[in-house]
């Protein structure tokens, strides 16, 4: 448990210190990300597919709402709730529900072994083995395709981390933590754009997205970001067709062209979360959509 002004290098020191981790890979885009806005924005890094997102790892929050109540819901430790666990609608939300004061996670320990592994594929055959390999007992915990070339990353037991090794084959790279460290905070090569960046989500099966611009798959093709001069409509309409959505993360000024738009049913639930935390919509108003 921190409270939620706590610099996130500040506490994945203190983890590593007693050899645990942060197991969602928070990104920090500069050097004074904290806690609450980790949180609040809701980032995963690579190994989210693998071992879940930043939801999953939040116990308990405790928040201000927007009648000036402080709240705390969940705790921490982890035990089994009836309910809708509250705590993980903070995740996500960009404070639009309420202000975060402390903020309890989960915690894994850091792996013994990890290497990467490179391979020259297609971006079909890239999506393709990836998806064949998640459906084995392997220690997979990252994978990306940069546009030449499939990274994986292999973790745990040194044992196991060797006979996936064997299984998957590729060459090994020395410098397996720079790789994912500068995927994560968009320092890679791809990312170094003045085009706007959609984050396209999907289900990671889906075949090779046809748009204009440059790709780069994460996640395992989960997660597609995209560098693109393309309409909106274009890009939003080809994501649905692919069962996922797309989000501007780079590139407008407008906050309304930032979000996919809800169906209908959604945008009411959302909406009714909203009055019920913050009835006179104080927080970020707007942020989210228009109605917000």
């Amino acid at each position: 448990t921190a409270r939620a002004g706590t610099r996130l290098d500040e506490i994945e020191a203190v983890l590593l210190a007693q050899r645990q981790m942060l197991a969602f890979e928070p990104p920090h885009f500069g050097n004074n990300a904290t806690l609450g806005g980790s949180i609040a924005c809701g980032f995963s890094g690579p190994r989210r597919p693998y071992a879940g997102s930043a939801r999953d790892f939040v116990l308990g929050v405790r928040i201000i709402n927007g009648s000036g109540d402080m709240l705390r819901f969940g705790g921490e430790v982890m035990k089994n709730v009836a309910g809708y666990d509250i705590s993980r609608l903070m995740c996500g939300a960009l404070g639009t529900l309420g202000v975060l004061l402390d903020v309890s996670l989960k915690v894994l320990p850091v792996p013994e072994c990890e290497i990467t592994l490179v391979q020259e594929r297609s971006q079909a055959e890239a999506i393709k083995v990836v998806n064949q390999w998640a459906s084995l007992p392997l220690p997979i915990t990252a994978a990306c395709y940069d546009g030449l070339q499939l990274y994986l990353r292999l973790s745990g037991e040194p044992e196991a981390v060797a006979a996936g090794k064997n299984l998957v084959g590729g060459s090994e790279t020395p410098e397996r933590n720079r790789i994912w460290s500068d995927i994560r905070e968009h320092r890679h090569a791809f990312f170094d754009s003045e085009r706007p960046l959609w984050r396209l989500s999907l289900s990671p099966q889906s075949a090779p997205v046809e748009l204009p611009g440059k790709q780069l798959i994460d996640w395992g093709g989960a997660q597609r970001w995209l560098l693109s001069d393309a309409a909106a409509a274009e890009i939003r309409k080809t994501a649905e067709a692919h069962g996922g959505h797309a989000t501007l993360f780079r590139g407008s000024v407008n906050r309304s062209d930032v979000f996919h738009p809800l169906t209908g049913p959604l945008q009411a639930l959302h909406l009714q979360l909203k009055r019920a935390f913050d009835p006179q919509a104080i927080f970020n108003r707007g942020r989210l959509y228009p109605d917000f």
